[in-house]
């Protein structure tokens, strides 16, 4: 379609058009004329329908009311009641981002106020709600946006003419290949590489952490991977195993579009902050600087669930909610005219959790599933929500009657968030003891990002959060952790408590410093609910029963602990599907799939699942390594 806005323009009067452009897949025209911005008569819709793309008309900037006059407006406009807190202008989209405590106010009845701020400025008005915790980074990531406003313009009008100036690298063919550079019969950096004759496509970018330097990347050295070739990059979700090496793209020289939800983006670009803080920590060099973080947000094109958007001339895209973390994603490609439909879960969780609703399973169409398999194996059983729920109050009461103190190492994303809502539950309910709970690490931000995004949260908590008073994040009980002194402060201290902290692995953050301290004392209990990788430390004591730490304490100096206190794992938090959920997934799929692939799974547990999948639905299935091919289609 390299003449799309030409062939719009037939419909849309190109006489009342300034401007038309790309911003990715969406066509936008903007307008000199008032009267055609406030009342297209149904032109737009009508080129839409014809089209079946996503047509949006802005008002030129020259027409805008000037920024000061119209923030006054706006101020005047919105209700008190409302609870404005900012108003941002983004004068290249013509457009004004209004946050407010109740979005729906200031939107009012059937959009009122929204028209007369449209009508009255000429700006198109943008309702967020104010986040119940205040995040940096979000306020970070937006100013860059902002700051960057005219290339993010050049850049998103770029990635289209990628998408509809035809194909590029010669004769249409048909076939489909997928490539695994890394979550081939192994848990950590998963990166899949989808290419068909006219599209290079990387599915996620992620690292090793519990693995040595050597092998934490992926194999980005295969001869299939060029760079310079590569159209996009599809993040599921923010986990540094999928997201932690996107940075090192754009260090290289990608200077393509990152497809992701704004949440994933957020909590992505937080956690590889993170990772270059601790490298330095470590005294290593860290692999990319927060410059390359920078260059990706910048590059990074936020999608919703069920969103369709082309990304190159062959291949469609659509997020779907997988469950896993806050704005995780299945991703389902559409690869040329019906040729052949993917479904790449990532992560996922088949089951209704305290903070976010189950995974999606129908579809519009689907040929090829590529699932995880981090829990396929026979013997991997996981217990109920309750069951586990009932085993943790009861750990948490015994440890606070000898007087101890319960760490709680997890995952910053996900599992975090739903150790809190579970704790704020039972203090609540008065099923354990009202004590302090410390929450340490990126566990506070990532929180504060979920406040920020409530509509990727099931119903009950994005209830909860629309209302301060009942938001179960902000619980009195919870303290943040900000300082190394504060740090100290907890551990000697005397009484109980719960530390929720990072990073649920051991592999490094406060939750190790917390180990160190509380591990020698044996009314003291570590509690672990997070996957615990190959090679971690949390493998080594929660799994294989080690019962001594050793650790550089200075110069030439290691210093050994012994772990007296009570050591627990419970598996059933996971915010991976179990095998039975796995199964059932397989078997609600609609349509069908005619082929399985199995991957982001230790060997024997993708062998396992691909066997019970082909024998229970009469299915194709396949478990490759890494730097193995397949031939989809």
């Amino acid at each position: 379609m390299p003449d799309i806005i030409k062939e719009i323009l037939k419909i849309v009067p190109a006489e009342k058009i300034g401007l038309a452009c790309f911003e990715g897949a969406n066509i936008v025209l903007y307008t000199k004329d008032k009267k055609f911005f406030l009342d297209n008569k149904g032109i737009i819709k009508k080129a839409v329908d014809e089209f079946k793309k996503r047509i949006e008309l802005r008002p030129s900037p020259d027409i805008v009311m000037a920024q000061d006059k119209a923030e006054k407006f706006i101020k005047k406009t919105i209700p008190s009641e409302a609870g404005l807190s900012s108003v941002l202008f983004d004068p290249q989209r013509s457009s004004v981002v209004i946050e407010a405590e109740k979005p729906g106010l200031a939107i009012g009845k059937q959009g009122q106020i929204l028209r007369d701020i449209r009508e009255g400025t000429f700006w198109i008005p943008l309702v967020r709600r104010t986040p119940a915790i205040k995040c940096e980074l979000i306020d970070n990531i937006r100013s860059v946006l902002f700051e960057n406003n005219d290339f993010r313009r050049k850049f998103l009008d770029k990635t289209g003419h990628r998408i509809y100036d035809g194909w590029t690298r010669g004769k249409k063919q048909e076939w489909v290949r997928i490539t695994f550079l890394g979550g081939g019969r192994q848990v950590g950096r998963s990166c899949l590489l989808l290419q068909t004759p006219e599209s290079r496509i990387l599915l996620d970018c992620g690292i090793d952490v519990a693995a040595n330097e050597e092998n934490s990347y992926p194999y980005l050295e295969c001869p299939d991977f060029k760079i310079d070739e590569l159209d996009a990059v599809i993040i599921s979700h923010s986990h540094v195993d999928h997201s932690g090496l996107v940075p090192l793209l754009f260090k290289y020289g990608y200077r393509g579009p990152v497809y992701c939800t704004e949440p994933t983006r957020d909590v992505m670009a937080l956690l590889q902050l993170d990772m270059v803080k601790i490298m330095r920590a470590e005294g290593r060099d860290p692999i990319f600087t927060s410059e390359e973080i920078k260059e990706m947000v910048k590059h990074t094109i936020c999608l919703s669930f069920d969103e369709v958007t082309d990304i190159t001339p062959d291949v469609r895209i659509t997020l779907y909610n997988a469950g896993h973390i806050l704005g995780s994603s299945m991703v389902h490609l559409h690869v040329g005219n019906g040729l052949h439909n993917i479904l790449y879960t990532a992560d996922f969780k088949f089951q209704r959790s305290r903070l976010l609703e189950p995974a999606v399973t129908k579809f519009p169409r689907l040929e090829t599933l590529m699932i995880e398999g981090t829990y396929g194996g026979r013997d991997n059983i996981l217990p109920t929500r309750e069951e586990c729920e009932k085993e943790v109050g009861d750990i948490i009461k015994k440890t606070v009657k000898r007087g101890g103190k319960i760490l709680c190492p997890v995952l910053g994303s996900g599992r975090a968030q739903e150790i809190l809502l579970i704790l704020e539950a039972m203090i609540k309910s008065g099923e354990i003891p009202k004590i302090p709970v410390y929450i340490d690490g990126m566990v506070w931000d990532i929180t504060a990002i979920h406040t920020a995004y409530p509509e990727f949260l099931n119903t009950n908590v994005r209830k909860l959060i629309f209302h301060k008073d009942a938001n179960p994040f902000l619980a009195g009980f919870f303290t943040r952790v900000g300082s190394q002194k504060e740090r100290k402060q907890i551990i000697e201290e005397e009484g109980p408590c719960v530390i929720v902290a990072t990073s649920g692995m051991l592999t490094g953050g406060p939750s190790v410093q917390y180990l160190r301290e509380l591990a020698g004392n044996k009314n003291n209990s570590l509690l672990f609910t997070s996957y615990l990788g190959s090679g971690s430390l949390g493998q080594r004591i929660g799994t294989f029963g080690e019962r001594e730490i050793s650790y550089e304490a200075g110069p030439n100096k290691i210093h050994t602990v012994k772990i007296n206190m009570d050591v627990h794992r419970i598996d059933g938090f996971s915010g991976h599907a179990g095998r039975n959920e796995l199964i059932e997934f397989v078997g609600k799929c609609n349509p069908k799939p005619r082929k399985i692939v199995i991957n982001h799974g230790e060997s024997r547990r993708c062998l396992d699942l691909a066997s019970t999948l082909h024998k229970t639905y009469k299915v194709e299935t396949a478990s490759p390594r890494n730097l193995e091919s397949l031939r989809l289609r």
